[in-house]
This record gives structure tokens, sequence and C-alpha cells, in this order.
């Protein structure tokens, strides 16, 4: 079967990677004919020795030299025995590890460094162990489904038959999985399943598996499903939900294999690395592989929106509540300018006067481009074809100043496809008439520059100068940006269709998903600015504590590896981002799916009545149907139509999980009529029922194209399961968002026409869909590139950082670490303070009075010689004070306290660097009208700043340790 399928898929190096994998398919299948006449039991034999020849690989057993040296010659000798037999399994490949290990701290020390020396060369020796045993542990995986068929297993509370075995082509989505491709599979093809064998494969390295899903609901199911599976092989399972606590947390991550969302795993690096106070309280183990279920829908989708453990801060005034009032006030003289122009386009018409029209038409898709008498005027033609004239004409760059003119008689100027809104000049006047000015951002950096080459003024002056004109900067920019969230709020996110307002509270609407995306923010003040809206409670601004990109979260990862049934549309931004290629699995039966032709519809209440009549002819007959739509408020008006037609149905817009699996699960059924947001239910098979088939499978119908044509295979790809028949249809219209934003404009013209002359159904033209999604698709790929770029800088900062938070919470001797960070300090600013000196006659009074006011310690006489001497002597006088200080105090308590003392410098000063750099990355978008890349822009700047950081962190950091030591004094004292 499966080699007949091959040459269905396109594309020559497919292909070529299909045909090197069949020999592997035959292998795995001999394999698993010999152990169908083995007992049970051989298949976790073969687990346990596989298990124990990838021991040898494992990092030796953490123990710290200052361990090491407190240990009696009982515990020396079976330290030194451990490292024998673990080199004695290894010394084969590495012959240069020692043959003989003392029973000595020297001999112990001198065998771990030649351990860590041959370490780096694990991963590959690991690998190829792996891609050796391959054939026969896939076998032991299907051999074990294959024994597991007619049991009985509890998954989600309700009782499952396992009636699964590998076919072949699972097989092969299986192999492509442990090479660390993408694994595109249709729908029902058992993509769960084929995540079992690599999973099995990686497992038995006990390095962990992470098993990535798209909700809590699917992480729960597939580990009680397929940890069945695994159970009968001898694996361990765990599952994070996200109500767990850590210790439930860090059991789950000890299993061989964690099932979880993105969202969960890259939590847990962010608690662990950026706000755990001691090594106990991580619950991670390192990132070895991590293969994502819907690999498309969280490395892609996702990716749009960083992971952010945020918390409260001080109390801070709201602008946005005092900004309101003059927003709305300007919003309603906006409208009725737009009003006033829409009657000016009439009087144009009539007295014949199209070049003013058009201007016109432009002047108000500007100020409101969902104007209704705009949507009127662009169902005639030869109005929409002036309007795209006048555009075309405009977007010229010689045209460049008249399109700023046309946008100075607005108030502010609206751009829908980018989702902003500008204030322009007579903005400013009617917000601010006596101070325009305040609403734009002049050039602080001369006048900072100014300040810094000022020599009359004294350090001290300069450093007060500087933060002036920070802070008046600041609160000029907080302004700037209030008007413009406002703005974006009223004119661009419509309640019911971008969110939903319910119990005080404004909660996004996945637009994706059409599902309410609880517990999400929108970032950078919009939220509340959409809360000020509405007029419910601002939540107040929080702080970010730690942050990363889903991006580079999973470039962490070891090996990655993904599956999915829509891979290829993204595969160029796969490959480019993750180094992920993307592979075609054939299917393991023929597709019997008919797609219909699009139809398409002057209205949105063409195209609703039209869908009306298509579910009611199938449901007649018994057909069930899958009606997908774009958004909640389309299911809600396409429900209430379904009713007065007096037709049953399900709406769903679950917010649970089990609940939305459950219905979506219930729509194959005979007489089936299901309303839901196109992704609902993504992850749950729908089984038709019986005597379905013979009407002609599942019926999916789509009330509008998505944005992304994956999103469209998706739902298209709810209906024929596995070679069951099932039909699919999109019903689109001229004012659906897609067509009228992205649309191109000679064939929007075109099929205006056609409506213009007669049938309100007008047929599809080529490639317009097409068009219109690739545009969206590669504006989209960019913004998250774009996101990328700028987090890639933060990315290296985040490293140092956590890797020096990391060298604190796991140092044997935080002591030295102190006292090394104390040096440095106290070095550089010894070194500073006798550059200021009269090297002719040197007064260490300077030196002498900062040591005291910075750090509590007043300084024997000093030997003045060489300014190196003076340093070391100034550093060792500190330390011994510092030292001097704790004496005496239990060394458990001092440690931990210790630790402490660095840790808070190091959150402090990284919290308040990720808003600095927040307000640098808003920023330099600014200078973009200077003619300046923002990226290479964000880069310089990021630097200076990181560097600040690190300084201050460490200035703290010592700060900290005096006061620590000084409260200690304090305490002995009262003593």
């Amino acid at each position: 079967m499966i080699t007949t399928l091959f040459p269905k898929i396109l594309g020559n190096k497919n292909q070529r990677e299909l045909a090197k994998i069949q020999p592997i398919v035959n292998r795995i299948n001999a394999h698993e004919e010999q152990l169908q006449r083995q007992p049970a039991e051989r298949l976790q034999e073969l687990t346990r020795q596989w298990q124990q020849d990838l021991a040898k690989y494992h990092p030796l057993e953490s123990v710290t030299q200052f361990e090491l040296e407190r240990m009696g010659p009982e515990e020396l000798g079976a330290m030194a025995t451990t490292l024998e037999t673990r080199f004695a399994t290894l010394r084969k490949e590495f012959s240069s590890l020692p043959k003989k290990v003392e029973p000595n701290s020297a001999s112990i020390t001198s065998a771990k460094a030649a351990f860590q020396h041959i370490e780096a060369q694990f991963a590959a020796a690991r690998a190829k162990y792996l891609l050796k045993i391959l054939p026969e542990a896939y076998a032991v995986v299907k051999n074990a489904a294959r024994r597991l068929c007619g049991s009985e297993i509890l998954v989600s509370g309700q009782p499952m038959t396992w009636e699964m075995v590998h076919y072949d082509v699972q097989l092969v989505g299986g192999i492509a999985l442990h090479r660390g491709l993408i694994s595109e599979m249709q729908t029902g093809e058992g993509k769960t399943l084929v995540a079992s064998l690599p999973v099995y494969l990686n497992a038995l390295t006990g390095l962990g598996v992470h098993v990535v899903t798209v909700n809590d609901y699917l992480a729960k199911r597939d580990s009680e499903w397929m940890g069945a599976l695994y159970e009968s092989l001898g694996l361990s399972i765990g599952c994070l939900q996200s109500d767990m606590d850590p210790q439930p947390r860090r059991v789950a991550y000890q299993c061989d294999i964690t099932y979880g969302t993105n969202s969960e795993f890259g939590f847990d690096y962010l608690r662990d690395n950026g706000m755990a106070q001691d090594r106990d309280e991580q619950v991670q183990r390192g990132h070895y592989l991590a293969i994502i279920d819907e690999v498309d829908s969280i490395l892609i989708d996702d990716a749009r929106t960083p992971l952010i453990i945020s918390g409260p801060v001080e109390q801070t005034e709201q602008p946005l509540l005092a900004l309101k009032p003059k927003v709305q006030k300007l919003v309603k003289r906006q409208t009725a300018l737009c009003n006033q122009i829409a009657s000016e386009v009439k009087q144009q018409l009539e007295s014949g006067d199209t070049k003013a029209a058009g201007l016109s038409l432009l002047k108000l898709k500007l100020g409101h481009p969902r104007h209704r008498q705009l949507l009127r005027f662009m169902e005639n033609p030869d109005l929409r074809r002036l309007l795209e004239k006048t555009e075309l004409q405009y977007q010229k760059r010689s045209a460049k100043k008249d399109i700023h003119k046309l946008k100075a008689e607005l108030y502010f100027a609206i751009d829908d496809k980018r989702r902003d809104a500008d204030l322009m000049e007579k903005g400013r006047l009617f917000l601010a008439p006596n101070d325009p000015d305040s609403f734009t951002l002049p050039d602080f950096s001369a006048r900072m520059a100014a300040v810094q080459s000022d020599s009359e003024r004294s350090e001290q002056q300069k450093a007060e100068a500087l933060q002036d004109i920070r802070d008046e900067r600041n609160a000029r920019a907080a302004s700037i940006h209030g008007i413009s969230q406002l703005l974006t709020a009223y004119c661009l996110h419509e309640r019911d269709v971008h969110y939903v307002v319910r119990d005080g509270k404004v909660t996004i609407i996945d637009e994706s998903t059409g599902r309410e995306m609880e517990g999400r923010r929108w970032s950078d003040g919009l939220h509340q600015a959409v809360e000020a809206k509405e007029g419910v409670e601002i939540e107040e601004e929080t702080k970010t504590y730690a942050t990363v990109t889903i991006q580079n979260y999973f470039r962490l990862y070891e090996k990655l590896a993904g599956m999915t049934g829509t891979g290829e549309t993204a595969a160029a931004e796969f490959h480019a981002i993750y180094k992920l290629d993307v592979l075609p699995i054939p299917s393991h039966l023929p597709n019997q799916r008919i797609d219909r032709n699009d139809q398409l519809f002057k209205t949105r209440r063409d195209k609703y009545q039209a869908v009306i009549r298509t579910v009611e002819a199938a449901h007649q007959t018994g057909q069930p149907v899958l009606i997908g739509t774009g958004s909640v408020d389309a299911s809600e008006t396409l429900s209430r139509m379904l009713k007065l037609a007096k037709i049953p149905h399900s709406v769903l817009n679950a917010k649970h999980h089990e609940q939305e699996a459950t219905i979506v699960a219930k729509a194959g059924q005979k007489g089936a009529v299901t309303v839901a947001t196109n992704m609902a239910g993504r992850g749950t098979d729908i089984k038709l029922g019986d005597g379905v088939a013979e009407l002609g499978g599942l019926f999916v119908i789509a009330t509008e194209r998505h944005p992304s044509r994956r999103v469209d295979r998706q739902l298209r790809g709810r209906c024929s399961r596995q070679g069951d028949p099932g039909s699919s249809q999109f019903f689109i219209s001229l004012e659906d968002d897609l067509m009228r934003n992205h649309g191109d404009p000679a064939q929007m013209a075109a099929l205006v026409d056609m409506a213009q002359r007669g049938d309100r159904k007008i047929p599809p033209i080529g490639k317009l869909v097409e068009t219109a999604q690739t545009r969206l698709e590669q504006r989209d790929a960019m913004s998250r590139k774009q996101v990328l770029d700028f987090d890639d800088v933060m990315n290296l900062q985040r490293e140092i950082v956590y890797d020096f938070r990391n060298d604190v919470l796991a140092t044997e001797n935080i002591r030295e670490l102190a006292l090394q960070t104390m040096e440095e300090i106290v070095a550089h600013g010894v070194q500073q303070k006798l550059s200021e000196c009269d090297r002719h006659d040197l007064d260490l009074t300077p030196l002498q009075n900062w040591i005291a006011s910075s750090f509590g310690v007043e300084l024997n006489e000093l030997t003045i010689g060489q300014p190196s001497e003076i340093v070391d002597e100034v550093v060792q006088q500190v330390q011994t004070s510092y030292n001097k200080q704790l004496e005496n105090i239990p060394a458990e308590l001092l440690d931990r306290e210790e630790r402490r003392a660095l840790l808070f410098s190091i959150d402090e000063g990284w919290q308040d660097h990720l808003a600095e750099m927040d307000e640098l990355r808003e920023g330099v978008y600014l200078r973009s009208q200077g003619q300046k890349d923002p990226l290479v822009e964000y880069k310089i700047e990021a630097f200076k700043l990181f560097d600040i950081l690190m300084e201050q962190i460490k200035r703290d950091a010592v700060a900290n340790l005096f006061r620590l030591a000084a409260g200690v004094k304090a305490i002995k004292t009262m003593h």
C-alpha cells in the first residue's frame, strides 16, 4: 500500500526522503513479526537493556568540591568505585579515561575532569545508538500496541477500548519525527499514536521527553490514553496542568515522558530561571527533546505573543482616565467630519466632479474605513474603481506629500490593515489648543548630549539634569502612547468581535479560534485602553518579572520535532526560524473528501441566506453539517437564522475544552447541525454515525476564508478522516474583512461589476482569495520575524543573567562568589577615585569617605604606593571587615541569606531592565522616522543598557551583602 502512495506526494525531495524510509519500515515490521512469537515480558526486558546501555551517557551525579573534601574514607571508596564502573562501560569509545580511580579527593577530582572532557561527545554517541536500535524499538512499541488491543482504558473519566496498531504510514511519520522533521499528516491519520514511536525511543535515554499539546485537556487525555502503552513497556508518564503546585510539577518532570502545553513548559522555564529562590524550587531538569502536536498552531500562531510572568507594581496614576473624555470627543468630531465628507461625495458625483469625489472617498476611508456610507459606496463598481485608482496614485513615492496633506484634513488617520491610528495636527490642536506640541516627541537625545558635554556642570548636576529630561520624555511618551491606544481601542477593536465584556472584565477573543482567552491581556497598555473605553475597572499596570518568546523557548531544546495536518503552507518559516523541514506523509487510505468550489456573494446577508438554504437541503437528507465561522458574533447570527428556519442545532463557543471535545465528537451523527468557530475542537476526531457515510459523510461549511490558508485547510480536514466520505465548501462575501482589506483591487472591481449586472451569487475568480491570504501571511510572518529579531537581542542578555542567577543557586561556596563580586566592585570604584586624584599630591580622603559611605567600612591607614597596590589593600580591608562582621553565624543560615542578597539584586535589576527595554523598543520606532533602522538602534542602545545593568546588579549585590552584615552586627551588639 505505502509504496504505491509515494509517487502521489509532490516534490522530488519528499519522494527521496520517503524512499529512504521505506527499508526501515520493512525492518520494523520484520522485527515486530518476531516479537509476536515471544512472551510479553520480552518487551520490558528490551526496554531495560536499552536504558542500561544509554545510562552510560548520563551526566555524573553532582558532587561539589566542598562536599568531596568532607567525605570519609568509606564514601570516597564508594565514589571511586562508581567512577571506575562508569568508565569501564565507556572505555571502548573513549580510551583516554583512567583505568583506576583512587579513593581520595585528588584522584576523584582528576577523574571528574577526564569525564567532563569527553562529555561533549555524548550527544553524538547517544544519537548513533538510538539510530541503531530504532527499527527494533519501534517494533517493540507496535507490538505493545497490538497486545493492548481489546483492553479498556480510563481516559478523562471515560472507559475507552484500545483498537490501534501502527500502520506503515504511521511508522513513516514516527521515523520522520525522530529525524527532527515535521510530519504533515491529514486529520484522522492518528498523529497521537505516531508520536508514541519517537517518544518511547528517546525516553530510553532517561533525559526526559516533552510532548507539547495545545491545551490542558488534550495533554491529560493523551497522557492517559498513550500512558497505557508506555506503562506496559515500563516507562513513567507525567502530565502538567495549569493548576498544579510545584511539588507535583517536579514529579511530572522527573518522569520519562512529560505531557503539557507550550505555556506550561515555558512558564516553568521562566519560574525556574528567573524567580526560584532555591534549587529545590526548580522543577525542570533540562531540554532534551520536544515533540509538538499541532506544531503550526504552537510555533507559528502562538509565536505572536511572548510568554510573560508579571506582578503588581506600586500604585500609579491612570492617564487613560484623564485622556478618555478628550478622545471620546475627538472620535465624535471625526465621525461628524466623515459624515460631512460622505455628503460631499454625493454632491461631487452629482456635479460630475469625479476627481474630487475620488479624493473625498480616499479621505473617508482614511478617516473611517468601516463607515456605513463608505461600504454602500463600495457596492458600486465604478466608485470602487475610482477609489482604487485614487489610492494607487497616492501610494506612489512622488505623492507622499499629497497623502500627508489629505490626512492633515482629518483629526486622525486609521490604517485598517495595520490596525493602528495616527494623531494628526488637527487632532493635536483639538486635544490641546494651547500646546499642540505636547503630543509630539522632540529629539531628547540632543538635549541629553548637550548636558553631557556641559563642562560647567558637576557629575551630580549632570545626573540630575539627565534624569529630569528622562522624566519629561517618559511623561510625554506615556501621554502620546495613551492617546494612540485609546484611538486604537475606539476605532479598531469591536466589542463581541475582538473582545467580550463579562462580569465587569474585558476578555480577548482569539481571532483564529473564536475562543475567549481567559487570563490573557493585550500588551503595551491596549487592554487598559479597551477597559477605559468600556467603562469597566482598569486593572493595575503590571511589572514584567520574566519573559521569553515561544521561538526562543523551543530553541533551547537539543532536539525538536512536530506534527500537523497543515505544515507545508508555513514550511519556509519553520525552516528559517527553527531549522525544521516539513515532510508530507501519505494517508493510510485514499482521501474521499470532495472540496466544492467557493461560493462568492455580494453581501454578508446574501451569503448567510445561502448558507441556511444549503444547510436546510443537507439536513432534510439527514447528512450532518458542521458550520465553521470566523467569530463568535457570526456564529450567533447564524444560530438565530437557523432557529428561524426551525433547524435544530448546537452552538459551540465553549470555554472548557472537555465540553468542546464532547460536542465536536458528536457532530458526525445523522441529522446533526453544529455551529462552531473555525478551530473549535481541534485535536478531536469526528466519527461518522451509522448510515452517515451513505449520505455523503460530514458536510463542512465555512462562512468565510480565514486570513491563514492553514486554518482553512484545518477546517476542511474536520471531515473525511481515514478514507471516510465527506465534503467541504466555503461561502464568501465581498464584505468579508479578508476580501475588503486584502483582495486584489482589479479582481475585486471585476467581481463588483458582475454583482451589479445581476445575480447575487458571483462565480469565483481564480486565485483571488489565495492572493489575499498570501499577502496577509507574508505580513504576519514579517511581524513574527520582527518580534523574534528584537527578542534575539534580549535572549542573549537573558541567557547571561539566568546563567549568573543559576550560578548563585548552584555554587557550593556562596561566600567565594560574594567576595569575588565585592572585589570587582570595590576595585573598580577605587580605580575611579584614584583617577580623580592629583598624582603628585595624592589625597586618599575622598576614597576613604566613599568606602565608609558605600560599605560602612572605616579603612585603616593606607600605604601610598602604586595604584594597583592601593586597590589590593582596600579590597583586602573591605573583605576582611565583611568576614569579621559575619563571624560565629551558623553556616546554613549565612549561606541562605547571602544567596538571597545576591538573588534580590539580580531580580530587581533584571525586572527594571525589562521595563527599560520595553521603553527602548517603543522609542526606537520613532527613530525610523529619522531614516534610522529601529533594530540597529535597538541593538546599540540595548548593549549600553546591559552593560549598565550588569554593573548595577553587582553594585546592588555588594550593597545588599553589607546591609546583611550590618544587620547581623546590630543583632550581635543587642545580645
